[in-house]
């Protein structure tokens, strides 16, 4: 398993960075999700293949390699190989992604540590949709993909089971299946018969083909199987099963957009069943031969419960005997749209597939499960769905069946787009493209407050009708605030609940400022019908003004009202989707297009924004006054988009970049009527957008970032003007986030983070310069050097939006501080930055 403590990202320069949280959101699509029989799940997010272990309930490793999104997985050995998996060092990792790649990993299940084995030959011309394979040896692997071209390609995986082994796979066969392309497949080894496969294929076409073959991976077309009535999302094929007749049957379940499910028998005793007519009475279907056998092929049942399209079915997995054979449970998950899970089961007199367990969703989304996953020893359920979340139950009883939620990993679904340390650094504030904002936060044990601690997300303060683009933290005294600005022209600020102050406390069990509880009279918020404001509950019962009833005949889909709720553990996610809101207590008005930038001073006075533009007097910053909320100034220099800005460190300049290739400094100063500011200059900075900018929090250098990948060090001379003091090395791919932090104030030193393109992280040492010999008639020069990058598998694999420090602990300058960083990839990423 990875370790629990983090991966380091290698050392250099002096520092080390270690891994301390990932949270990203599932792909939304079908087959995306895969639980191994090493215990871990693998899911694609974005570009990247990630691993989560259940029982920690966070991710452990992201795995970088594909160009495009990733759409399925698969665990070999499967969960129903469990001859296969006894002893095993090694497990490996498939991944298809929509641009046809299917990728291979391995990895060591006592070691911890991750390859990239191969990239399969390009057999697929458009997205890989589905994987299906089974061992049929110790040793060897046949495995299935299907393409959304028309074709499905046969492998075989050859691997050393050694940890140290070698791995091979090579293409044995490829079906062309027509113009409507197969969605969903299942592979088995058939009863009886140990050397013949049988493949199920389901898609636009409504029925089941069914394929026999063998292991040189000859598949040729056995039947076909009809009765559903639109498309085939998902078949899973059982081990075999003893029948009544001591003999083996296979079973096959399939499910469809139909909204049902059919169980189909194949057997090979064909007389038995003729002779056997009572309640339980099969519906006879097609015959076919495999080897020197007949099967017989029947439907078993049809199972009707879901109210929507049935995405996902899996047989329970086998369990193994004291005998060393496989025993198959009769039961079945399923998972649907209608944001339900159902575990079916036979009734034990009668035979007749009743559903024995619901579990499900409450959720702001109409659209509900993509996938239902067993956990291998049965104990456990997980589903995945549209809003890129994961659900996990386990079944905690004793006597009786009781299914209770778990903790599991969560995040954006959707790039995100801007983060925020809140004001002291105790928690993470994250936007997105997937409208919402997320609150992250390190929880600590009650039990053992030094015990390991496990980021979560403790809250999710706005859920939104527009993607979001910005966001800033209000500094200064008071109730924990921050504004932020969307794809519409209005910023919206925001305001702590008491319930999340108290829930903050929970996590971090600090004692709370008094100044945190004091005048906080609003306990929580609930959403808005279309989705945009967010009202608040107030604690003595006052009802919001503008909530009224909607239950008229006219009214909007009802919204449930929230229950604002103080969490003692990490809250799941219908609780997140619904409990945690904060209300929105004003709308700043002005801007003409969509936001695109927003910051706040460092005393928590002004707040400047800025949107979308292709001209001047719309690309202009606007000033606002933090408590009236006023407009109190319209900064004019740039002629497009302002994509950064940032206060110097005594919020004398404001310092703002553009895509019109110009950095611009502003002097700000901060009146009772308002603020006074002027143009101290305008510089044409770099040859193409400038992407990033900030300032050395001990003087008034700064750094801007540029997609001509070069980053640039700047000083502010004699409030008139701006020098170039440093050019970095050129880097590979354009920067597009940076952030400086300072480390040592006597020599001016810091460190600048620096963002790419492609995802990857970079840490500069810059020492010396102007304020460095503040007491000399001349200055020092200005010294930089690259420290350290990031192992690429610690980083990002598309771009990095943008990157925030922690603000370091004035009393320990040695002491490990943390990075966050978020991108395109819908990750967010916690590093701790120490000396080595």
């Amino acid at each position: 398993m990875p370790p629990a403590a983090g991966e380091l990202a290698g050392a250099g320069g002096g520092v080390e960075a270690e891994r301390v949280f990932i949270g990203a959101g599932c792909n939304r699509v079908v087959n995306n999700v895969s639980w191994g029989a090493c215990g871990l799940v693998a899911f694609g997010a974005q570009n990247a293949v990630a691993l989560f272990s259940p029982s920690r309930g966070e991710i452990v490793t992201t795995l970088p390699g594909h160009k495009a999104a990733v759409n399925c997985t698969l665990w070999l050995p499967t969960k129903k190989d469990v001859l296969q998996v006894r002893s095993r060092e090694t497990h490996y990792l498939l991944s298809g992604s929509s641009d046809g790649a299917i990728m291979a990993w391995k990895i060591g299940s006592g070691i911890g540590k991750w390859s990239h084995v191969l990239q399969l030959p390009a057999m697929h011309k458009k997205g890989v949709t589905c994987l299906a394979g089974r061992m049929v040896s110790d040793r060897v692997t046949i495995f299935a993909s299907t393409s959304s071209d028309g074709m499905v390609v046969i492998w075989e995986m050859v691997v050393e089971p050694t940890a140290g082994g070698s791995c091979k796979v090579s293409c044995l066969h490829s079906l062309s299946v027509g113009l409507k392309p197969m969605v969903s497949l299942s592979l088995a080894v058939l009863p009886e018969q140990e050397g013949c496969l049988i493949l199920a294929m389901g898609g636009l076409d409504h029925k089941v083909h069914i394929y026999c073959g063998d292991q040189s991976g000859k598949f040729i077309k056995a039947c076909e199987l009809k009765g559903h009535s639109d498309w085939i999302r998902s078949l899973d094929f059982s081990l075999p099963v003893m029948t009544s007749s001591e003999k083996h049957g296979l079973f096959l379940v399939s499910s469809s957009q139909d909204k049902t499910i059919r169980i189909w028998k194949m057997t090979s005793d064909v007389q038995q069943r003729k002779d056997n007519i009572g309640m339980a009475s099969y519906i006879e279907g097609p015959l076919f031969v495999a080897g020197n056998t007949s099967y017989q092929v029947s439907l078993e049942s049809l199972l009707v419960g879901h109210e929507d399209w049935v995405y996902s079915v899996e047989w329970q997995p086998p369990r193994l005997l004291l005998g060393g054979k496989a025993h198959q449970p009769m039961s079945i998950l399923s998972a649907s749209m209608d944001k339900m899970m159902m575990i079916w089961r036979p009734e034990k007199n009668t035979g007749l597939w009743i559903n024995s367990v619901t579990v499900g969703e409450l959720s702001h989304s109409a659209l509900g499960f993509y996938g239902g996953h067993w956990e291998p020893d049965g104990k456990s359920i997980l589903a995945h769905g549209y809003g890129g979340f994961f659900h996990m139950w386990r079944d905690v009883g004793l006597d009786s069946e009781n299914w209770q939620p778990q903790i599991v990993p969560s995040g954006h679904f959707a790039p995100v787009s801007d983060l925020t340390w809140s004001r002291s650094g105790e928690y993470l504030l994250t936007v997105s493209h997937d409208q919402t904002a997320r609150i992250f936060a390190p929880w600590r044990s009650h039990v053992d407050p030094g015990d390991v601690i496990c980021w979560r997300e403790i809250a999710r303060p706005q859920i939104h009708g527009h993607d979001i683009n910005c966001v800033a933290f209000i500094q200064g005294t008071g109730n924990h605030r921050f504004v932020c600005g969307a794809d519409e022209k209005v910023c919206r600020v925001f305001e702590a609940t008491l319930s999340f102050l108290r829930t903050l406390q929970e996590a971090t069990l600090l004692k709370p400022d008094n100044e945190d509880f004091d005048d906080v009279q609003v306990l929580g918020a609930n959403m808005s019908a279309l989705g945009l404001s967010q009202k608040p509950i107030y604690t003595h019962g006052k009802e919001s003004p503008s909530s009224a009833s909607n239950d008229g005949p006219d009214s909007m889909e009802t919204i449930p009202d929230a229950v604002p709720t103080v969490f003692t553990e990490p809250p799941v996610e219908d609780q997140l989707a619904w409990n945690t809101l904060w209300p929105e207590s004003h709308k700043l008005y002005g801007h003409g297009n969509e936001l695109f930038s927003i910051c706040c001073d460092h005393a928590g006075k002004l707040v400047a924004s800025s949107c979308k533009a292709q001209s001047a007097p719309v690309a202009e910053i606007w000033l606002w006054e933090v408590g009236t909320w006023r407009a109190v100034g319209r900064l004019q220099s740039h002629n497009l988009t302002v994509t950064q800005m940032e206060f110097s460190s005594d919020n004398a300049y404001l310092l703002s970049v553009s895509r019109d290739r110009h950095l611009s400094v502003f002097s700000i100063k901060k009146t009772e009527e308002g603020a006074q500011h002027h143009l101290v200059t305008k510089h044409e900075a770099h040859k193409r957008i400038i992407w990033a900018c900030s300032w050395n929090p001990f003087g008034y250098e700064f750094a801007t970032g540029s997609r001509d990948k070069t980053v640039k060090i700047w000083c502010v001379q004699d409030a008139s003007s701006v020098k170039l003091l440093a050019i970095l090395p050129q880097f590979r791919e354009s920067v597009t986030a940076l952030a400086w932090t300072g480390r040592d104030r006597a020599r001016n030193a810091g460190i600048i983070a620096v963002g790419m393109d492609n995802g990857l992280i970079e840490l500069w040492s810059v020492s010396g310069g102007r304020a460095a010999s503040e007491s000399s008639s001349d200055p020092s020069p200005l010294s930089v050097a690259c420290m350290l990058r990031f192992d690429p598998l610690l980083c990002h694999v598309s771009t990095v939006q943008r990157l925030r420090w922690q603000k370091p602990d004035s009393a320990d300058e040695k002491a490990a501080i943390e990075l966050a960083s978020c991108g395109s990839d819908h990750c967010v990423r916690v590093f701790a930055v120490r000396d080595t």
